[in-house]
């Protein structure tokens, strides 16, 4: 495809995704941006999540993670889903029955407003970086794939996908992200059906063949029970996978947010039990795919591409779609899952950072109602603006990203399991006041572990049991300021 093509494309994906918005964003108020009106039929909930849920780094880096782990990752797709299931039968009901806007309510009822603001500022923390993480990825690929060749620089590239997501989520911010994630969930599926059919037909397999080929054996291992030193040990993944789903879906105003649009509890736990089980067999369609791509690197001589000196595995699945002769279908179907993995998590997020700030900390919903709009709709600006400086930001850091990400998010999202883990499971009242030093005093402490020496650790390599360490330690502050 030219350039000219795919920027037709993306102009095309881009109309659809504003006419979604014009006809779910007649309604411009608050109850609509934050709550959907509580309307959205849990169905599309639960579909568009698994969008969420995968996004960018799904996309991109998941298939480009077979190399050195297999199918690991299965492991922690499994954690997921009893994670959600306590998200199903402990979390939301407890965030229906508060009538929340933001699930960081709960802290100040629970605690008290330090509590409160202190979690709403490690999801800002959190979510802030771990949007910008995808968007970067996906603009990376963006930019390797059509905007270098004609001379655009990566930040603006940023800055049109920002403004694009600004324009179609403005007016009806969560309502209008229910419907455009159903799109985009439709569309990175799409894409990966499309990749997997046509590079099987080109290796003259079908689906099922390939499942039973020797190559597949070679890479698809799912269980690796054998060297708990490892990242890839089973207990490693499946643990931190519950704490994984639990923190960053159950405590992220960005998933739960959608969560609280449907009607009842009983249909956002059809919701939540739905996309849950989904997940398990979309990622493993995704890690298929990942499978795929080596072997047909491996067979036709194709080297994994090198970006500043570094192999970027995570760029294989673009090279591939576009430049080896696949098809039209292919490159078409790729671009647009690719700008549907950028957005889906990116559009959800500017929404969820916009009611947690406007909410958490300017307090929108104590304002007169005359000011409660133009309020939040200069908060939607400012947070644009804010993710744009990150992902350009983002753009110097070195690393993994998938592993970046996650690494992150254990350490600010660990105070938050803590907080709510205490609040849940014990029955003391805390000092208050204290309540945020435990939280940077738990990510200082769990940093300084994960960063022993060898001499200290051995072999021993952290993962995402990171997570569950840094929850227990905010716990056994919390203790510490517990009221007699």
């Amino acid at each position: 495809m030219t350039a000219t093509q795919i920027m037709l494309l993306i102009a095309a994906y881009f109309v659809v995704l504003i006419l979604i918005s014009y006809f779910t964003g007649k309604e411009d108020s608050n109850e609509a941006f934050f709550k959907a009106n509580k309307s959205a039929p849990w169905y599309l909930v639960a579909f568009g999540m698994i969008g969420a849920s995968l996004s960018g780094v799904t996309f991109i880096s998941v298939p480009g993670m077979i190399e050195g782990q297999q199918f690991a990752y299965m492991q922690g797709v499994l954690g997921f889903f009893v994670g959600y299931l306590f998200i199903l039968f402990v979390l939301l009901p407890i965030y229906y029955k508060l009538n929340v806007t933001s699930i960081y309510q709960y802290l100040e009822q629970r605690f008290g407003v330090i509590s409160y603001k202190t979690g709403a500022f490690f999801f800002l923390l959190s979510r802030v970086t771990g949007a910008s993480f995808r968007l970067f990825l996906v603009a990376l690929a963006m930019q390797y794939i059509v905007f270098e060749d004609i001379g655009v620089p990566f930040w603006a590239t940023v800055v049109i996908s920002i403004l694009l997501i600004w324009i179609y989520t403005n007016r009806g911010g969560i309502k209008t992200i229910v419907w455009t994630d159903t799109l985009q969930t439709l569309a990175m599926l799409t894409s990966v059906s499309v990749a997997i059919f046509l590079i099987t037909d080109k290796l003259d397999w079908t689906y099922v063949e390939f499942l039973n080929s020797p190559e597949f054996s070679a890479k698809g291992k799912i269980f690796f029970f054998d060297d708990p030193n490892a990242t890839t040990y089973f207990w490693k993944y499946f643990i931190g996978g519950i704490f994984i789903a639990i923190a960053m879906t159950g405590l992220d105003q960005d998933m739960m947010q959608k969560n609280l649009t449907c009607k009842t509890p009983t249909e956002a736990k059809k919701n939540m039990f739905t996309m849950a089980t989904l997940l398990i067999f979309v990622n493993f369609f995704f890690l298929s795919l990942g499978a795929l791509l080596f072997i047909y690197a491996d067979k036709f001589g194709l080297q994994v591409p090198v970006v500043d000196g570094r192999v970027r595995t995570d760029l294989l699945f673009p090279e591939i779609a576009m430049n080896q002769n696949l098809g039209t279908a292919l490159s078409v179907t790729f671009i647009i899952g690719l700008i549907a993995a950028a957005y889906s998590s990116a559009d959800s997020a500017l929404t969820s950072l916009t009611t947690s700030f406007s909410v958490d900390f300017l307090n929108i919903e104590k304002l007169p109602k005359e000011a409660q709009k133009p309020l939040r709709k200069k908060v939607h600006i400012g947070v644009s603006i804010l993710l744009i400086i990150v992902v350009i930001i983002f753009n110097s850091l070195e690393g993994n990203v998938v592993s970046n990400l996650f690494k992150f998010a254990t350490f600010t999202y660990g105070p938050l399991l803590g907080l709510f883990a205490f609040g849940i499971i014990t029955n003391y009242q805390i000092k208050d006041k204290y309540v945020w030093l435990v939280g940077l005093a738990s990510i200082l402490i769990t940093f300084t572990i994960t960063s022993l020496p060898e001499s200290v650790i051995g072999s021993y390599k952290f993962h995402w049991e990171i997570l569950p360490i840094n929850g227990l330690i905010t716990f056994l502050g919390l203790i510490l300021i517990r009221r007699k």
